[in-house]
């Protein structure tokens, strides 16, 4: 059984409760992500989104100065990295949430996203229906010589 530790994305782009919008907003343009993790060391404080900036931040009237805190979320819901992807898959379903920190004793070790899961389990389905074609292929050919 796969685990959430095989398919997360790790090395996440963060942001500090120190940092402001501007920061977090100019850190989604540059690495071109729409979710990002706001950390206190490494134990995750929030997250903040593209739509947190826009819903809670801008269209609000607050400047590129005001601190991340003021515009994230602070209520997450995180998984831990040992958690089956079947479960993980589920829940987000159950959740309707597309991304998830992943936390093991209070550290951010990864994002995972229904992308992650779904393009994960496409290449593998993929890479299995390809050896399959070619197992069968060579079969074939060495059945005819």
């Amino acid at each position: 059984m796969r685990k959430i530790a095989d398919v997360m994305s790790s090395g996440c782009i963060t942001v500090t409760p120190k940092d402001n919008i501007f920061e977090a907003a100019v850190a989604m343009r540059d690495h071109d992500i729409g979710f990002v993790p706001v950390v206190d060391g490494n134990r995750l404080v929030g997250v903040i989104t593209d739509r947190d900036l826009v819903i809670r931040g801008y269209a609000e009237k607050h400047s590129g100065s005001t601190s991340v805190t003021e515009v994230m979320s602070d209520d997450v819901l995180t998984i831990s990295s040992n958690l089956s992807v079947d479960e993980a898959a589920s829940l987000m379903a159950a959740k309707q949430i597309r991304r998830l920190p992943v936390v093991d004793d209070g550290e951010l070790k990864g994002v995972v996203s229904l992308g992650d899961l779904a393009v994960r389990e496409i290449f593998v389905s993929e890479a299995g229906e390809a050896l399959s074609g070619i197992s069968e292929h060579e079969h074939r050919e060495t059945a005819i010589h």
